[in-house]
């Protein structure tokens, strides 16, 4: 139960416009954000919309923390891009998902071509992870620590880590960044995991192998590059979402959602279809409370990674490339809306009974929130007090959590 916040009571107003952060919060996520690289902050148009904490309360630096841009050579870190993303996000008052630690692509030539030990390799596996998450302490929700590690058929990718130390590199980076930063999330990030199937399944062992081998891992990332007419169902995005919560994690989040025309230009039926399908995935969110937040990977069709991928892809975002919204965006700002009047509907009548139940001189406090949910961080405005049982213990300076 939490009192109604200036956003529940947006909802309330006819015609009132709030936007897709405050409508997520208000239904009851932690955020709704989007990724974005460097060289789009020079673009004030863009800007203006990506700096609006009501919009996107929640950036992810598109490839700045990654491998081939912080340790280009060997013992020599370099923070400056990454640094500018996330300086962004707190000048904006906006959490950051820092992405990404070990992954088999964007690795600088020496790591991927070196002839390694298994102690050599350890050692510049925990050289890297330290340093960098050493570098972002405090500053982090959340890490993905370990991106892409499956094949489509649920085995793991012939990497450079997986060739010399097996599948525990994976738990090795983990128990690294853990003890670098003991307050940041810290998940595995994927593509082709948000339905059920093989890679899913492996998806939700790499969860209890990191687990069995005592290392800490929070979540996990499905990163939602879909298709338009090809995504899977609610259901099934909903079963695959419990197994990770069934397999040892405690949250989950849609990481880098985008869903393409796979040709363009796209019919007014195919925009259509294109609204119903990111409705699907925002539901699926709603469903469970463990999904923290959706993020978009960039919000605009003008600076989305699609079209230089996949050869006559794209039209994947929310934003057209003109920065207009398009019916994809009405679609999920319209469920959220719905889920969140819904949430402080029941609010509202909760806090009524007990307006009724309670006595004059009682002094005990008018919400609580369940375990599991916020309870506090900067930019948080609900309650701050715990249901019985749970008590508010701080992650971040972003983000307290009723444990």
């Amino acid at each position: 139960m939490h009192i109604l916040t200036s956003t529940t009571a947006l909802l309330a107003i006819p015609g009132a416009a709030a936007q897709l952060n405050q409508l997520a919060k208000a239904a009851g996520k932690l955020y709704f954000g989007s990724a974005t690289d460097n060289n789009e902050l020079s673009d004030s148009a863009y800007v203006k919309i990506l700096k609006d904490s009501n919009m996107f309360g929640q950036i992810t630096p598109g490839n700045g923390q990654k491998w081939q841009y912080t340790e280009s050579s060997q013992g020599s870190f370099s923070y400056d891009s990454g640094d500018e993303i996330v300086n962004f996000a707190k000048t904006n008052n906006q959490i950051v998902r820092c992405h990404t630690l070990v992954w088999y692509s964007q690795l600088p030539s020496w790591v991927s071509d070196g002839s390694w030990s298994t102690s050599q390799l350890t050692s510049v596996v925990n050289t890297h992870i330290a340093n960098e998450v050493g570098h972002y302490k405090g500053k982090c929700y959340s890490w993905d620590v370990v991106n892409e590690a499956l094949n489509e058929d649920g085995t793991y990718r012939d990497n450079v880590f997986y060739k010399v130390l097996g599948e525990s590199y994976i738990p090795l980076a983990f128990k690294v960044a853990a003890a670098a930063d003991s307050s940041a999330k810290l998940y595995y990030n994927d593509y082709n995991i948000e339905g059920t199937g093989s890679k899913q399944a492996a998806a939700a062992k790499i969860v209890k192998l990191v687990k069995d081998a005592g290392a800490k891992i929070d979540g996990v990332g499905m990163q939602a590059h879909l298709i338009v007419g090809s995504i899977p169902s609610q259901s099934s995005l909903e079963s695959a979402i419990k197994s990770y919560l069934s397999a040892g994690a405690t949250e989950v989040a849609y990481t880098e959602l985008d869903i393409r025309f796979s040709s363009l230009p796209a019919s007014d039926s195919g925009l259509k279809q294109q609204a119903d399908d990111y409705t699907t995935v925002t539901k699926a969110c709603l469903a469970n409370k463990a999904c923290v937040g959706i993020t978009i990977w960039d919000y605009t069709d003008k600076y989305s990674w699609i079209p230089s991928v996949f050869n006559g892809a794209g039209a994947a975002l929310l934003w057209d490339e003109n920065l207009k919204q398009k019916p994809a965006y009405t679609a999920v700002s319209s469920v959220l809306k719905a889920a969140a009047t819904k949430s402080a509907v029941s609010d509202t009548a909760t806090v009524t009974t007990l307006s009724t139940a309670i006595k004059p001189t009682a002094t005990a406090d008018a919400c609580a929130v369940a375990k599991y949910g916020q309870c506090g961080g900067k930019g948080f405005s609900g309650c701050t007090a715990c249901a019985a049982g749970a008590s508010c213990a701080a992650t971040n300076d972003y983000y307290s959590q009723c444990v």
